[in-house]
């Protein structure tokens, strides 16, 4: 046992205490037996006479014990030379104070004295045999739901509806009741606690807490890397039930995600950290002081990531209870992944219940529903869902997870180390969405709607789902009762680690440093402090991202496609050709709207891209057309500024420039639809140029045609019309060698199949050789281009034609004679 310190010293530690951490140790009356071992530690030559001029206290009958014999010898000593005698009153005629001043017992920046009734107790919890702390965790399934999906009839039978009710204590159905009214007592022995004191308990008594956020915005995204590790990468890097991944990179496909009730934005953060220009966000969150914070994302490329707040698009309200914002934000969601929906949705929806945490679960019932019912609304067939939920206890809610069971391969009741163990937090992670679960998209549609009608009455929706029909469905009940009491079990142990912790302010988890380490080297995320990233200039970017490379390369000037130079195309197969609208650039994005641009000519001069609106990764380097898109006819015809991209460099520090020019456009096109924004009509446009075999050329001049422009005059002009209904005045055709000299490309006859053929080996293979393909300063440097001036025929109704120039009839006779399959 500890010696005590002396009443001076003691208030003195006591109120240097006070200022530094508002939490203060209880100090309890010893026992006899207390105080007897404490004067047994005392240094026995200090012993001497200190409070009475005939005895020491050692010399007192064991009967008598003195009050004041819990100070050790030398704290009598400074208080017998102060003249102090024990049953005498302080003073110099003994009429002071003759009792012992207590020390403090404050608490926080309650009034001193105070006691907190009812917390001083104890809790009867057995907390100390807690398993070690560690990285490993174990994560446990439902079985598997061998039921059907029910149809809409039967589940329009399901909904019960009775009197709303405000308490949790008689919820014994999922979890026994000596369990419950324990985790309840547990609980409302915080409630007059001063929030400081908690807290500050709770962060020394968590072996998990330093984890905090790291490098991400908030510790929601250190628990999306938790959870995704700890289930395999099936957020980050989904795969169906064969283990086969649900993205098909080689066919250029995003990774969709949704995240929804998530401001500020944590999870996504995360996801986008790990796939970074390979995914593409849609988020839906309530408009106001929690809502997403892009600038806010240092760790991750915010402009992949799209808000949506339901019906108004930009303009609305994000919240998620409105069945007309579910509606807008999955209508939004299909159209933008080419109607197949995400691979995966997150959702973190909660909010205060302050002195009303018993029933959190009651009060966010509603929104626990919504989030469920976006997942079934927006997610595709085979993808996977994680929610955060609290308890579990009433019927509603465990209907609610019923209905997942149903509709999903698998599901499971996670929580994972990140969160911390003395709240209610868990999450509900579903894996595989099964085709055929719209019945139960429309019943939970239903049921909001029902939710939303009684909202201001006595009456409520208390089940969605029969508690017969979960009890007879023995496998999902049984699992459902040992999750909730496992988890029980495990907050109860945490909330009276803490009480002890309040109580004793001297304890602390001594491993916590270790355990941080530990975690984020298994979940493979940097021990690393949040940093802003680093500002930068352009040309000093421009420099790093193409490794210094040879400036000269990039000023090389295209060859002009005539007659003369013609017979440089001769091996048709290895070209490529692009409708150039404009002068060609580059652009550099540094992040946001920080994007700049260079001509190519010497002095390296980089300008701000002026009056465009648009948002780019930073560290991206593109080869690019600004052109003016025209959209509609004469007097009602819109224009707009457009980034055409021709060839990619660099994708959010990916560096492209060595791959096959087929491979960099593919890339770009991902890369654009992960950027674009169709919720925002006020930005510019970015867009990928459509690029054609030489072989082909016949279909660039299908898609030419005369329109009518504003400033023609009323005369119709050459127009291009690309993918979609905009179109633009073209000015000529690039046309990019792709492969790399001693190779080309050739058809074979009678294996009816292309292959590649090195001019001076004189060997051929049908497979590409690695160092075949045209590195991006090759297919700059030796592109061609045909301009479309006056004079050159390129569409039937074009009439003057100069001969000294290469029109339509002459490039496609020489395709023809060059090639012939």
């Amino acid at each position: 046992m500890k010696r005590r310190i002396d009443n001076a010293a003691a208030l003195q530690h006591n109120t240097k205490r006070n200022r530094a951490d508002s939490s203060v140790e209880e100090e309890s009356e010893l026992s006899s037996q207390d105080l007897s071992q404490n004067d047994s530690l005392h240094d026995q030559e200090d012993e001497k006479p200190g409070f009475s001029s005939t005895a020491s206290f050692d010399d007192q009958d064991a009967s008598q014990t003195s009050s004041f014999s819990m100070y050790n010898s030398v704290s009598q000593k400074l208080m017998a030379k102060m003249g102090f005698r024990e049953g005498d009153g302080l003073g110099k005629f003994g009429q002071g104070r003759k009792e012992i001043v207590e020390a403090s017992t404050q608490r926080g920046r309650r009034g001193l004295g105070l006691k907190v009734q009812g917390f001083q107790g104890e809790l009867n919890v057995d907390w100390r045999d807690e398993p070690e702390p560690s990285a490993t965790e174990k994560v446990d399934w439902f079985p598997e739901c061998t039921t059907e999906i029910p149809d809409s009839d039967e589940l329009r039978e399901w909904l019960i509806l009775g009197q709303r009710k405000l308490k949790i204590n008689d919820e014994t159905e999922f979890c026994t009741e000596d369990l419950l009214h324990t985790l309840l007592r547990c609980k409302s022995v915080f409630d007059n606690l001063e929030g400081e004191e908690m807290r500050r308990a709770r962060t020394r008594s968590n072996p998990y807490e330093v984890i905090r956020g790291g490098i991400f915005l908030n510790r929601a995204a250190m628990k999306m890397a938790n959870i995704d590790h700890c289930f395999d990468s099936m957020f980050t890097n989904p795969k169906d039930s064969q283990g086969k991944s649900l993205t098909k990179d080689r066919e250029g496909e995003l990774l969709y995600f949704g995240d929804v009730c998530a401001g500020p934005g944590g999870f996504s953060e995360y996801i986008l950290w790990r796939r970074r220009w390979h995914a593409k966000g849609f988020g839906m969150t309530l408009k106001g002081p929690c809502d997403f914070k892009l600038e806010d994302f240092y760790a991750a490329p915010s402009e992949l990531f799209e808000p949506y707040y339901g019906e108004g698009g930009v303009d609305g309200d994000g919240d998620i209870t409105r069945p007309e914002n579910i509606t807008a934000f999955r209508n939004f969601v299909l159209e933008n992944t080419d109607k197949r929906g995400l691979h995966c949705l997150m959702a973190d929806g909660g909010f205060s219940v302050e002195g009303q945490e018993n029933i959190q679960e009651i009060l966010s019932k509603q929104l626990l529903l919504c989030q469920f019912l976006t997942a079934l609304s927006t997610l595709r067939t085979g993808g996977h869902f994680v929610c955060k939920t609290f308890d579990l206890f009433t019927p509603f809610s465990v209907g609610l997870v019923y209905l997942l069971y149903l509709c999903f391969e698998r599901v499971s009741l996670f929580k994972p180390v990140t969160s911390r163990p003395a709240n209610s937090e868990r999450y509900v992670v579903c894996r595989g969405l099964k085709p055929g679960s719209d019945a139960v998209r429309e019943y939970l549609f239903r049921v909001n709607l029902k939710l939303n009608q009684l909202r201001d009455s006595d009456t409520d929706v208390t089940d969605v789902v029969p508690l017969s029909i979960i009890k007879e469905d023995t496998d999902f009940y049984h699992s459902m009762v040992n999750f909730n009491e496992s988890l029980c079990a495990v907050q109860i142990k945490a909330l009276a680690k803490i009480h002890a912790y309040v109580l004793d302010p001297t304890l602390s988890e001594l491993r916590q440093a270790d355990i941080r380490k530990e975690c984020l080297k298994v979940w493979g995320v940097p021990d690393k402090a949040r940093v802003a990233p680093a500002s930068s200039d352009p040309k000093s970017k421009f420099h790093e991202l193409v490794k210094n490379s040879d400036v000269e390369s990039f000023q090389c000037k295209q060859s002009p496609l005539n007659s003369s130079t013609l017979e440089k195309l001769r091996h048709i197969l290895d070209h490529r050709c692009i409708v150039g609208g404009g002068e060609q650039i580059f652009l550099l994005a540094l992040g946001k709207s920080q994007i700049y641009t260079w001509d190519g000519k010497m002095p390296l001069r980089w300008r701000k891209l002026e009056n465009f609106k648009l948002e780019l990764p930073r560290d991206t380097l593109l080869s690019v057309e600004i052109v003016q898109e025209l959209k509609g006819e004469g007097k009602a015809q819109r224009r707009i500024n457009a980034v055409h991209v021709m060839d990619a460099l660099v994708l959010n520090g990916t560096d492209v420039r060595d791959k096959h020019f087929n491979q960099r456009i593919q890339m770009a096109e991902k890369f654009v639809k992960a950027v674009a924004k169709p919720s925002r009509p006020d930005m510019n446009p970015i867009r990928v140029k459509e690029v054609y075999r030489l072989e082909e050329l016949e279909k660039i001049f299908v898609r030419l045609e005369m329109k009518v422009t504003k400033s023609s005059g009323g005369v119709p002009r050459l127009s291009y019309t690309g993918r979609d209904d905009r179109h633009f005045l073209p000015t000529g055709l690039y046309i990019i060698k792709t492969v790399s000299e001693p190779w080309t490309m050739a058809y074979s006859k009678n294996s009816m199949k292309k292959f590649f053929f090195n001019k001076l080996t004189k060997e051929s293979t049908y497979d590409m050789p690695p160092n075949a393909a045209a590195p991006f300063h090759v297919c700059h440097a030796e592109r061609f281009f045909w301009a479309w001036v006056d004079g050159v025929i390129v569409h039937d109704s074009q009439t003057r034609m100069d001969p000294e120039k290469l029109s339509k009839d002459g490039i496609m006779s020489f395709v023809h004679q060059n090639y012939q399959p």
